[in-house]
Protein backbone atom coordinates (compact mmCIF):
# COMPACT_ATOMS: atom_id res chain seq x y z
CA UNK A 1 0.00 0.00 0.00
CA UNK A 2 3.01 2.29 0.35
CA UNK A 3 3.88 2.18 -3.38
CA UNK A 4 1.13 4.64 -4.54
CA UNK A 5 2.25 7.08 -1.84
CA UNK A 6 5.88 6.82 -2.95
CA UNK A 7 4.92 7.29 -6.63
CA UNK A 8 2.74 10.27 -5.77
CA UNK A 9 5.62 11.79 -3.83
CA UNK A 10 8.00 11.35 -6.75
CA UNK A 11 5.50 12.94 -9.16
CA UNK A 12 4.94 15.86 -6.80
CA UNK A 13 8.68 16.42 -6.50
CA UNK A 14 9.12 16.27 -10.27
CA UNK A 15 6.29 18.75 -10.77
CA UNK A 16 7.75 21.10 -8.19
CA UNK A 17 11.11 20.94 -9.94
CA UNK A 18 9.77 21.56 -13.45
CA UNK A 19 7.15 24.21 -12.69
CA UNK A 20 9.66 27.08 -12.28
CA UNK A 21 11.31 26.06 -15.57
CA UNK A 22 7.95 26.00 -17.37
CA UNK A 23 7.03 29.39 -15.94
CA UNK A 24 10.41 30.81 -16.88
CA UNK A 25 10.06 29.47 -20.43
CA UNK A 26 6.59 30.97 -20.73
CA UNK A 27 7.89 34.29 -19.38
CA UNK A 28 10.71 34.35 -21.92
CA UNK A 29 8.26 33.59 -24.73
CA UNK A 30 5.93 36.35 -23.61
CA UNK A 31 8.84 38.79 -23.35
CA UNK A 32 10.02 37.97 -26.88
CA UNK A 33 6.49 38.38 -28.26
CA UNK A 34 6.07 41.71 -26.46
CA UNK A 35 9.46 42.87 -27.72
CA UNK A 36 8.50 42.13 -31.33
CA UNK A 37 5.22 44.00 -30.87
CA UNK A 38 7.01 47.03 -29.42
CA UNK A 39 9.65 47.32 -32.14
CA UNK A 40 9.72 47.77 -35.89
CA UNK A 41 11.84 45.93 -38.41
CA UNK A 42 13.95 48.20 -40.57
CA UNK A 43 12.79 48.84 -44.13
CA UNK A 44 16.09 47.41 -45.38
CA UNK A 45 15.39 44.07 -43.68
CA UNK A 46 12.66 43.36 -46.26
CA UNK A 47 15.09 43.50 -49.18
CA UNK A 48 15.34 39.71 -49.30
CA UNK A 49 11.69 39.51 -50.45
CA UNK A 50 12.31 39.41 -54.19
CA UNK A 51 8.70 39.75 -55.34
CA UNK A 52 8.04 43.50 -55.30
CA UNK A 53 4.33 43.23 -54.55
CA UNK A 54 4.93 40.83 -51.66
CA UNK A 55 7.67 43.10 -50.30
CA UNK A 56 5.38 46.12 -50.51
CA UNK A 57 2.61 44.31 -48.64
CA UNK A 58 5.06 43.08 -46.00
CA UNK A 59 6.37 46.62 -45.47
CA UNK A 60 2.85 47.94 -44.93
CA UNK A 61 2.02 45.12 -42.54
CA UNK A 62 5.02 46.11 -40.44
CA UNK A 63 3.98 49.77 -40.53
CA UNK A 64 0.51 48.56 -39.54
CA UNK A 65 1.84 47.81 -36.06
CA UNK A 66 1.88 51.58 -35.61
CA UNK A 67 -1.28 52.38 -37.55
CA UNK A 68 -3.32 49.86 -35.55
CA UNK A 69 -1.86 50.79 -32.17
CA UNK A 70 -4.08 52.62 -29.65
CA UNK A 71 -1.91 55.73 -30.07
CA UNK A 72 -3.25 56.08 -33.62
CA UNK A 73 -6.66 54.44 -33.41
CA UNK A 74 -7.85 56.54 -30.47
CA UNK A 75 -7.76 59.63 -32.69
CA UNK A 76 -9.16 57.82 -35.74
CA UNK A 77 -12.44 56.69 -34.13
CA UNK A 78 -15.29 54.92 -35.88
CA UNK A 79 -17.82 57.32 -34.38
CA UNK A 80 -17.87 61.04 -33.62
CA UNK A 81 -16.55 60.28 -30.13
CA UNK A 82 -12.83 59.66 -29.62
CA UNK A 83 -11.51 56.84 -27.47
CA UNK A 84 -8.72 56.75 -24.90
CA UNK A 85 -6.34 54.45 -23.00
CA UNK A 86 -4.91 51.14 -24.20
CA UNK A 87 -8.43 49.68 -23.93
CA UNK A 88 -9.74 52.36 -26.32
CA UNK A 89 -12.75 53.11 -24.13
CA UNK A 90 -15.02 56.08 -24.97
CA UNK A 91 -13.48 59.44 -24.11
CA UNK A 92 -14.38 60.84 -20.71
CA UNK A 93 -15.73 63.50 -20.52
CA UNK A 94 -18.04 63.08 -23.47
CA UNK A 95 -16.70 65.05 -26.44
CA UNK A 96 -17.34 64.85 -30.17
CA UNK A 97 -15.29 65.45 -33.30
CA UNK A 98 -17.10 68.58 -34.44
CA UNK A 99 -17.01 69.98 -37.97
CA UNK A 100 -13.28 70.77 -37.91
CA UNK A 101 -12.03 67.89 -35.75
CA UNK A 102 -11.31 70.19 -32.81
CA UNK A 103 -14.56 69.54 -30.94
CA UNK A 104 -18.12 70.79 -30.98
CA UNK A 105 -18.63 74.40 -31.93
CA UNK A 106 -20.08 76.22 -28.97
CA UNK A 107 -19.33 73.17 -26.82
CA UNK A 108 -16.34 71.45 -25.32
CA UNK A 109 -13.37 71.96 -27.65
CA UNK A 110 -10.25 69.77 -27.60
CA UNK A 111 -8.07 72.70 -26.53
CA UNK A 112 -10.15 73.20 -23.38
CA UNK A 113 -8.26 70.35 -21.71
CA UNK A 114 -5.51 69.40 -24.18
CA UNK A 115 -2.85 72.09 -24.17
CA UNK A 116 0.43 72.49 -26.05
CA UNK A 117 2.24 69.74 -24.10
CA UNK A 118 1.46 66.62 -22.12
CA UNK A 119 0.45 67.45 -18.55
CA UNK A 120 1.58 64.33 -16.70
CA UNK A 121 0.38 65.31 -13.18
CA UNK A 122 -3.19 65.07 -14.45
CA UNK A 123 -2.50 62.45 -17.13
CA UNK A 124 -3.71 64.75 -19.91
CA UNK A 125 -1.97 64.44 -23.30
CA UNK A 126 -1.19 67.56 -25.24
CA UNK A 127 -0.02 69.05 -28.52
CA UNK A 128 -0.52 72.50 -30.09
CA UNK A 129 -2.74 70.99 -32.80
CA UNK A 130 -4.55 68.35 -30.73
CA UNK A 131 -7.58 67.19 -32.71
CA UNK A 132 -9.25 64.17 -34.28
CA UNK A 133 -8.71 62.87 -37.77
CA UNK A 134 -11.62 63.62 -40.14
CA UNK A 135 -14.44 61.10 -40.31
CA UNK A 136 -13.21 60.00 -43.76
CA UNK A 137 -10.07 58.77 -42.01
CA UNK A 138 -11.84 56.65 -39.39
CA UNK A 139 -9.72 53.50 -38.85
CA UNK A 140 -11.31 51.74 -35.90
CA UNK A 141 -13.12 48.55 -36.86
CA UNK A 142 -11.38 48.26 -40.22
CA UNK A 143 -8.86 45.72 -41.44
CA UNK A 144 -5.32 46.82 -42.25
CA UNK A 145 -6.07 46.26 -45.93
CA UNK A 146 -9.09 48.57 -45.75
CA UNK A 147 -7.05 51.23 -43.98
CA UNK A 148 -4.36 50.92 -46.64
CA UNK A 149 -6.84 51.57 -49.44
CA UNK A 150 -8.31 54.43 -47.43
CA UNK A 151 -5.06 56.31 -46.82
CA UNK A 152 -4.19 56.16 -50.54
CA UNK A 153 -7.53 57.67 -51.54
CA UNK A 154 -6.87 61.36 -52.21
CA UNK A 155 -10.58 62.09 -51.75
CA UNK A 156 -10.30 60.97 -48.12
CA UNK A 157 -6.68 61.62 -47.11
CA UNK A 158 -6.52 65.37 -47.42
CA UNK A 159 -5.56 65.30 -51.14
CA UNK A 160 -2.17 63.77 -50.36
CA UNK A 161 -0.29 61.86 -53.03
CA UNK A 162 2.17 59.15 -51.99
CA UNK A 163 4.95 61.66 -51.45
CA UNK A 164 2.62 63.70 -49.26
CA UNK A 165 1.69 60.61 -47.27
CA UNK A 166 5.36 59.83 -46.67
CA UNK A 167 5.98 63.39 -45.44
CA UNK A 168 2.91 63.27 -43.21
CA UNK A 169 3.87 59.97 -41.59
CA UNK A 170 7.55 60.86 -41.30
CA UNK A 171 7.45 64.50 -40.24
CA UNK A 172 4.06 65.52 -38.82
CA UNK A 173 4.54 66.40 -35.16
CA UNK A 174 1.05 65.27 -34.12
CA UNK A 175 1.76 61.86 -35.67
CA UNK A 176 5.06 62.01 -33.79
CA UNK A 177 3.24 62.47 -30.49
CA UNK A 178 2.46 58.75 -30.68
CA UNK A 179 6.06 58.05 -29.65
CA UNK A 180 6.01 60.65 -26.86
CA UNK A 181 2.58 60.13 -25.28
CA UNK A 182 3.44 61.06 -21.71
CA UNK A 183 3.52 59.13 -18.47
CA UNK A 184 1.28 56.08 -18.19
CA UNK A 185 0.85 55.55 -21.92
CA UNK A 186 2.59 53.00 -24.10
CA UNK A 187 4.35 54.61 -27.08
CA UNK A 188 3.69 53.41 -30.61
CA UNK A 189 6.09 50.66 -31.76
CA UNK A 190 9.55 51.66 -32.94
CA UNK A 191 10.27 55.31 -33.77
CA UNK A 192 8.71 57.82 -36.13
CA UNK A 193 11.84 57.67 -38.29
CA UNK A 194 11.55 53.89 -38.61
CA UNK A 195 7.84 54.15 -39.34
CA UNK A 196 8.44 56.82 -41.96
CA UNK A 197 11.12 54.69 -43.61
CA UNK A 198 8.70 51.77 -43.85
CA UNK A 199 6.02 53.96 -45.42
CA UNK A 200 8.57 55.41 -47.87
CA UNK A 201 9.77 51.93 -48.88
CA UNK A 202 6.14 50.80 -49.22
CA UNK A 203 5.41 53.72 -51.55
CA UNK A 204 8.54 53.07 -53.59
CA UNK A 205 7.62 49.41 -54.08
CA UNK A 206 4.20 50.20 -55.53
CA UNK A 207 2.13 50.94 -52.40
CA UNK A 208 0.37 47.58 -52.59
CA UNK A 209 -2.20 46.78 -49.89
CA UNK A 210 -2.75 43.61 -47.86
CA UNK A 211 -5.77 41.61 -49.01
Amino acid sequence: MRMPIIVAGVLAAALAATTPLLLATRSVGQTVAASKADTLRSAASFADIKDQRARSVALFREAGKVIQSPRCLNCHPATERPTQTEAMRPHIPLVVRGPDGFGAEGGLRCGTCHHAENFDPAGVPGHPEWHLAPADMAWQGKSLGQICVQIKDTKRNGSRNLAGLVRHMSEDSLVGWGWHPGAGRKPAPGTQAEFGALIKAWAETGAFCPS
